[in-house]
């Protein structure tokens, strides 16, 4: 395994800020990502499920944050074309498909941050946060919901770490393509694994 493959995977230790005050930001465990009878279903749930689980019972309830992606009623500009492309997305709030999958529930003592744009950075995530925060970044998918929360934050001066092995992409290869555009952005966001992340709380 090369160096930058090893990178790609989380599996390089690099020295890492003080997590004791981080927040885990686990992004959108929804069933439209990662049942995988959804058309956004990631084949790499399953794998990322316990990863997750470790880093929840390293955080508590009370430092963890969940968050939903809900399509919401804005189909302005570049949205109207997107849910024409995907259809099946475009349901009202309340579906059942945007509850947070079973093993999920509970994981957050404030319940779920619910915001209408795939990137999770923003006044609510702020409000809870602060404006400077660490974050440790786990969730699906990594292609999409993941790295459009890591790139903003890391650019408004956020800390952000990303579990690689906590993070499901829609495959292996956009997963990995993702991780290796965030690891560009070293020291503002770190690619690392779920079990560095633990030995730095």
């Amino acid at each position: 395994m090369t160096e930058a493959t090893q990178a790609e995977a989380g599996a390089v230790e690099v020295t890492l800020p003080d997590l004791s005050d981080a927040w885990l930001v686990v992004i959108d465990p929804q069933r439209v990502f990662a049942d995988p009878s959804s058309e956004w279903g990631s084949p790499m749930w399953d794998a990322a499920l316990e990863p997750i689980k470790s880093l929840r019972s390293g955080f508590g309830a009370d430092r963890t944050i969940v968050t939903r992606w809900l399509p919401g009623t804005n189909r302005r500009g570049s949205w109207g074309p997107y849910f024409e492309r995907w259809p099946f997305a475009d349901r009202p709030d309340t579906d059942p498909l945007f509850d947070p999958v079973s093993p999920a529930q509970g994981w957050s003592s404030r319940g779920t941050l619910d915001v209408s744009t795939f990137g999770k950075w923003g006044e609510e995530l702020t409000r809870i946060t602060g404006e400077t925060p660490t974050l440790v970044l786990a969730g699906v998918s990594t292609d999409c919901c993941v790295i459009s929360t890591a790139l903003p934050a890391a650019d408004a001066g956020a800390t952000v770490v990303v579990a690689a092995d906590a993070c499901a992409g829609s495959s292996e290869e956009s997963h990995a393509a993702a991780l290796h555009v965030m690891g560009l952005y070293a020291p503002q966001i770190e690619v690392v694994d779920s079990a560095q992340v633990l030995r730095n709380r």
